[in-house]
């Protein structure tokens, strides 16, 4: 588990692709110092395992389904990207429960002077986002400001635009959601006894 809050922003340094995934090596000091095999960073949102650990780097194996769903696909060397250690049992829930399983990539539209920053979202996504509920951007835990049809907006704070990496996004750049998963699991869960009520009507 996940809670959105940024521990370090940190640079791609290789990119290989393998036979049905993408092997990245990110460079991170902070989220390397207590990690090994098998531990859980999440990679601009994105719950990724370890591979190896060797000089402030580590590297993950991005399979082809993280590839399509994320803009993990895109990244080049040189980029950057938000890291954060899995949360640990009794550790402070700073931000949202995020699982780190992306639900799409959106697309960073403007920001205006007062940090109120607008992205465009897939419709399939838009019904999960609501006016003060949470969204996760790059693994960034964020409040939502307004929502209008397939766009909505955050107020980013100085301290979120100078520590990750969404202080460097520009017009058209894609970026990595994960909605609120215990609206997916409402709408599941009601879905039937919605569907029963509608037909008895």
């Amino acid at each position: 588990m996940f809670t959105g809050i940024v521990e370090e922003v940190g640079e791609v340094t290789a990119v290989e692709q393998l036979t049905d995934a993408a092997r990245l090596t990110v460079r991170g000091p902070l989220v390397t110092s207590d990690a090994a095999h098998g531990d859980s960073i999440a990679v601009s949102g994105v719950c990724l395992t370890v591979v190896t650990v060797s000089g402030g780097e580590f590297t993950v194996d991005v399979v082809n389904e993280t590839l399509q769903r994320s803009s993990l696909s895109k990244v080049t060397v040189g980029d950057t990207v938000n890291l954060e250690r899995a949360t640990p049992a009794g550790g402070r829930l700073g931000g949202h429960i995020m699982q780190g399983h992306v639900d799409g990539t959106g697309v960073f539209l403007s920001r205006d002077e007062h940090g109120v920053t607008t992205f465009a979202l897939p419709a399939a996504l838009s019904r999960y986002v609501v006016e003060k509920g949470s969204i996760a951007v790059d693994g960034v835990s964020l409040t939502v400001a307004s929502v209008s049809g397939d766009r909505f907006s955050v107020a980013l704070i100085p301290t979120t635009l100078e520590a990750t990496t969404l202080g460097r996004r520009e017009d058209g750049d894609p970026v990595n959601l994960e909605v609120d998963v215990v609206a997916k699991y409402v709408e599941k869960l009601t879905a039937p006894h919605v569907a029963a009520s509608a037909h008895n009507v």
